[in-house]
């Protein structure tokens, strides 16, 4: 149940309401005046706080903003003997929940304090998710302690801070968005939206109205008005990966967003203006891209303020055995699974292979792996067979070799219970590869 807190000089009426309140199942703790009030919020924590206006150390309108400062989450109710406009408008640009006269509205205390305790205890949960995402994305969760990493992490903890834009670079599966989400996470924009979108997953048109909105009609197709991820964006930070994929076409109109902060909806003719933190990633040569004609070099100068390349997990191979505890402790949790142990073949058969996918292809492989688990411990045999081939332990006849591609396949198959597309995503192998292989199983 909720806490109360009333302040209040009245003995006899603070006690009063005291044990009404108390008898409707809250808990309620008392003081008289500014002073005690305050130490007692600090200590008490509560929900919600009763107080009058009128105290012999202070007004309870300034008192209101006091109380958000120490605990944004409580919800104050202001209680006067002499109810008037001014001090009631004051009270709520203060952050009062209500402001109500003794006497008067008595019968309104308690389905108010209802209210302000549903109110306060939404605010405590909204804290907490966005706490536990902070904490999720914060640089402290970035696996990995090679020198490479930590100036590439280093990098980003510095320009969090700030609202500069940021390109990060490096191979596809690298983490871009992690760095992303963790930038955003660390900034003043904290509490803003994080929006991302992939830029070489829309065509033209539709990219263009993704990111910028349109107005009903202006396209066939168009049926309503739509917000663009821009205006989603707005006072949080927008993440474009693959921003070498954009068209040249579109992206005059990103550098205006970047300049000017403005852009004009599909079908529009005045601006939309937004307060949007751009960060952009690619896995292409942006020099490279200008030189082809494929890319703005005032786009690129405007996006590469402040540049991070995140190496790839080739070059930081130290860090391999720190992921695979990571990402079998997230696939246990999710399948229902118990790993003890991890034996040390399993992980320098890992350490050994060339991870041309880079964290996204180790993720794939760990998580093939707790599929072909049989107990409770992560093994050499539990990994695909190009591991055994890098590591030399293949057996060198083709066909056993054939045979164990036929046997892991099919038991990722049954984990899937005959879902084709699944299964091809958790192989790492095209559908239609996946189809040509079956065929030559004789499985349909």
């Amino acid at each position: 149940m909720a806490k109360i807190l009333i302040i209040d000089d009245e003995e006899q009426l603070r006690r009063l309401m005291a044990r009404i309140i108390g008898l409707e199942g809250y808990e309620v703790a008392e003081a008289p005046d500014c002073s005690s009030g305050m130490k007692t919020l600090r200590r008490y924590d509560p929900d919600v706080v009763l107080c009058d206006v009128k105290l012999p150390d202070g007004n309870g309108v300034e008192m209101v903003s006091r109380i958000k400062e120490a605990a944004p989450a409580t919800e104050v109710i202001l209680l006067t003997a002499y109810g008037n406009i001014p001090d009631g408008v004051q009270a709520i640009k203060n952050g009062a929940f209500d402001y109500i006269t003794k006497g008067d509205d008595n019968n309104k205390i308690l389905p108010l304090l209802s209210r302000a305790a549903e109110k306060a205890e939404m605010q405590r949960r909204l804290t907490r998710i966005e706490n536990k995402l902070s904490e999720e994305h914060s640089f402290d969760r970035i696996v990995g302690d090679s020198e490479v990493l930590r100036r590439a992490v280093d990098l980003a903890r510095k320009v969090a801070v700030t609202d500069t834009s940021v390109l990060l670079t490096g191979e596809t599966g690298t983490g871009k968005e992690v760095f992303a989400q963790a930038i955003h996470h660390a900034s003043r924009r904290a509490k803003g939206a994080f929006v991302a979108i992939n830029c070489s997953a829309f065509s033209r048109e539709l990219l263009e109205s993704e990111l910028f909105g349109h107005r009903a009609g202006s396209f066939t197709g168009a049926a309503k008005d739509k917000k663009g991820l821009f205006e989603e964006a707005d006072k949080g930070t927008l993440f474009l990966d693959e921003i070498g994929e954009m068209p040249v076409e579109l992206q005059a109109k990103l550098l205006r967003v970047l300049e000017s902060g403005e852009f004009i909806k599909i079908g529009e003719t005045r601006p939309t203006r937004v307060d949007v933190r751009l960060i952009a990633a690619t896995n292409r040569d942006l020099e490279k891209e200008i030189a082809a004609g494929n890319f703005r070099e005032d786009l690129y100068f405007r996006l590469s303020v402040f540049r991070i390349h995140l190496p790839s997990l080739r070059e930081r191979p130290g860090d391999i055995a720190g992921y695979i505890r990571v990402f079998a402790a997230q696939f246990a949790d999710k399948m229902g699974r118990r790993i003890d142990s991890i034996d040390a073949d399993y992980i320098a058969a890992l350490e050994r292979h060339t991870w041309h996918g880079n964290v996204r292809e180790l993720r794939n492989a760990v998580e093939r792996s707790m599929i072909m688990a049989d107990g409770n411990r992560l093994t050499a045999d539990c990994l695909a067979p190009e591991f055994h081939a890098a590591a030399g332990s293949a057996d060198p006849d083709s066909l056993a070799l054939d045979d164990l591609e036929r046997r892991h396949i099919l038991r990722v198959l049954e984990h899937t219970r005959g879902n084709k597309a699944e299964a091809a995503r958790l192989l790492g192998i095209g559908i239609a590869t996946l189809y040509r292989k079956l065929d030559g199983y004789g499985v349909k």
